[in-house]
């Protein structure tokens, strides 16, 4: 992780396949959040994933060495490219976000490091949708490979404007570019006539779509992606209900929703936070109230999105569950050692913290490395492994026991955000006297606020298994466990079922359990 003059995200655009839906991202301009931060969130929605944070660290490299590539999904070797002293399809996305972040100091530059790079190298990815962002300015950019045989991709980069919001989901969200100002808007230059070579366009220059191309919109795209960014937006935009038919999948001939917005308010990282945790709850989406989310009202399904019964198909709302997700806060109000914080969270955004991580740091956490696991390997050092633990006891109880992590979870955050001001003005008096310092200092908080997150979710797992062990519940105040006055624990609660799983057996088993009136 460099010093985040630039921070980027991706997601697999839908013309992947179903098993692969990967991130839901959220980008704020400088003028729409409330302390005038850069604001970008990322979901690696691809949960089954060990998710872990990577640290780069800076150097000059020899003339005429090569870096080795390899996939970043499979982890496949692909070949090589020289390092900077700087075969077809060589990059995937994931490799062109490593190399871009290493070689570029700005959202622009990132831009043309990536499209320089699958130029001379190939792209062997589908379609993507990234975001790319500086202290000063967010951009969207969608990429597509040409195909076999083919060097290059086509593209578009659009400028969010400081006061708008924009997200998207894994479905292309660029329509018409070609109104927009030329400094806020780059594209290929073939990226409308390779179209028109595979027939896929007819039409003027200024009417081209580039979503409606090269990633038309089906029914999965739309629920399963636009749903995700529709769920954003009406948190902050109003009208949205206009566009519940096109995001819901129900009309896809209606107009889509605009790339971007002005919020009705300024957004803070807790507001973004708060977002990547909705679950279209209160909405026509809300998926707790039906079979599916089981006695206590999950509002989680087991994968695939998509199941099929009897000859039909049928899907699950695409709501967030997560490998890694964090929140990337850029201010240029400070130096960039102070002024960019990752905060990242492990597993799914709504049962996880996110702990602060200062973008200078030249030591990632441990807990948040690959020395401390891997997918297949439990351990207790792991924030994955951990968090996973913590989130595996609630989901088959969510409803009785997710209150009790939310509390946990809320007053850990707001304590981080608590003492941010006074952490970071420290920092800047250190750094005045020796940057180094100011480095050293945040790269001890940081650590110190990852293993506090640790500790916290290791009681936090003690404390729910004693108090719901089971299916009872034992009596606490404040988190500690009631005793009688001989020092046992307090007499256990049976607290049943909710009243509408209640209900719901009675309908379906008529009197089967019903008690006999006394004759």
């Amino acid at each position: 992780m460099r010093s985040m003059r630039l921070l980027f995200c991706t997601m697999l655009a839908a013309t992947s396949v179903l098993a692969s839906w990967a991130c839901t991202n959220i980008i704020v301009g400088k003028k729409a959040s409330v302390d005038g931060s850069v604001l970008v969130s990322y979901s690696a929605d691809s949960y089954g994933c060990y998710g872990v944070m990577q640290h780069f660290a800076p150097g000059c490299h020899p003339q005429g060495s090569v870096r080795p590539v390899y996939d970043w999904e499979t982890n496949a070797y692909k070949g090589t490219i020289p390092e900077a002293p700087d075969t077809t399809g060589l990059l995937d996305y994931g490799s062109l976000i490593y190399i871009a972040l290493q070689r570029s100091r700005t959202a622009r530059e990132a831009i043309d490091v990536m499209t320089s790079l699958v130029e001379e190298y190939g792209y062997c990815s589908e379609g993507e949708t990234f975001t790319l962002a500086d202290p000063q300015e967010a951009w969207i950019m969608e990429m597509v490979g040409k195909g076999p045989g083919v060097k290059g991709a086509v593209w578009v980069a659009v400028r969010i404007p400081d006061d708008c919001v924009c997200a998207h989901a894994n479905q292309s969200r660029i329509h018409r570019f070609m109104h927009y100002d030329k400094k806020e808007c780059l594209f290929a230059k073939d990226v409308v006539s390779f179209a028109r070579s595979k027939g896929l366009y007819k039409g003027k220059d200024k009417d081209f779509d580039f979503a409606a191309t090269y990633c038309p919109i089906d029914f999965s795209g739309a629920r399963a992606c636009e749903a995700r960014v529709w769920g954003f937006y009406r948190l902050c935009v109003d009208g949205m209900d206009r566009y519940f038919e096109y995001a819901s999948g129900k009309d896809l001939t209606a107009t889509p929703m605009d790339l971007f917005y002005r919020p009705n308010k300024q957004l803070s990282v807790q507001d973004v936070q708060a977002a990547m945790r909705d679950q279209y709850e209160g909405t026509p989406l809300d998926m707790t109230h039906d079979a599916g989310a089981g006695v206590y009202q999950s509002p989680y399904r087991p994968r695939p999105l998509f199941w099929e019964h009897e000859g039909k198909k049928y899907f699950n709302e695409r709501t967030q569950q997560s490998s890694f997700t964090f929140v990337a806060q850029m201010r240029a109000s400070l130096p960039d050692a102070i002024g960019g914080v990752l905060w990242f969270a492990n597993d799914d955004s709504k049962t996880s913290a996110y702990t602060p991580v200062y973008c200078c740091v030249d030591t990632i956490p441990a807990c948040y490395t690959k020395t401390s696991g891997d997918d297949v390997s439990f351990s207790f050092k792991s924030a994955f492994w951990m968090c996973n633990w913590v989130a595996n006891m609630v989901y088959p109880r969510f409803s009785l026991l997710y209150p009790d992590l939310e509390k946990r979870r809320t007053a850990l955050e707001k304590s981080f955000f608590n003492q941010q001001q006074e952490v970071e003005a420290k920092a800047l008096q250190l750094y005045g006297q020796d940057s180094k310092k100011a480095v050293a200092y945040l790269t001890d908080y940081s650590t110190a606020m990852a293993d506090r997150m640790m500790e916290e979710w290791m009681q936090l797992a003690q404390f729910l298994i004693v108090k719901y062990n089971d299916n009872v519940v034992k009596p606490e105040t404040d988190g500690v466990f009631l005793r009688t006055k001989d020092g046992l624990g307090a007499k256990v609660q049976s607290v049943g079922y909710p009243k509408a799983t209640y209900e719901r057996i009675i309908k379906e088993t008529d009197d089967r359990f019903l008690v006999p009136t006394a004759q």
